[in-house]
């Protein structure tokens, strides 16, 4: 920190916990293209469960993130959008993508992953 102090910020802590929590960054992203319906999110987000992206959305919704729009039918429709304090996310998510991309080790398929296993245990 600029003055030496070894202090963490209550204010970023709770800021990290609340956007690092798994499965939040990938619900933002989605959402910083535009607002969508639940089953979209589902749709653009493989591998999260509907009580995750359900608890996720609670909590961004909570935070002041997320807002959630009840659209009367039929059908009846949520529609879910970023607030302009979510919005406001946007450069801090970017930068961290960038670096991602530069830092982060490419994701591997599954099987590749599986196979690198097999092969490490072949003779």
């Amino acid at each position: 920190m600029a003055d030496g102090s070894a202090e963490l910020c209550p204010r970023f802590h709770r800021a990290v916990e609340l956007i690092g929590r798994r499965w939040t960054g990938a619900v933002l992203r989605v959402l910083m293209h535009g607002a969508q319906r639940f089953n979209g999110l589902m749709g653009h987000i493989p591998g999260i469960s509907d009580r995750l992206l359900s608890e996720r959305l609670r909590e961004l919704e909570a935070a002041g993130l997320v807002k959630r729009t009840v659209c009367q039918g039929p059908p009846v429709s949520v529609i879910y959008e970023l607030t302009p304090q979510g919005s406001d996310l946007e450069p801090a998510l970017s930068m961290l993508g960038k670096w991602a991309e530069r830092w982060m080790p490419a994701a591997e398929a599954p099987g590749v992953t599986a196979l690198r296993q097999l092969k490490t245990r072949l003779p």
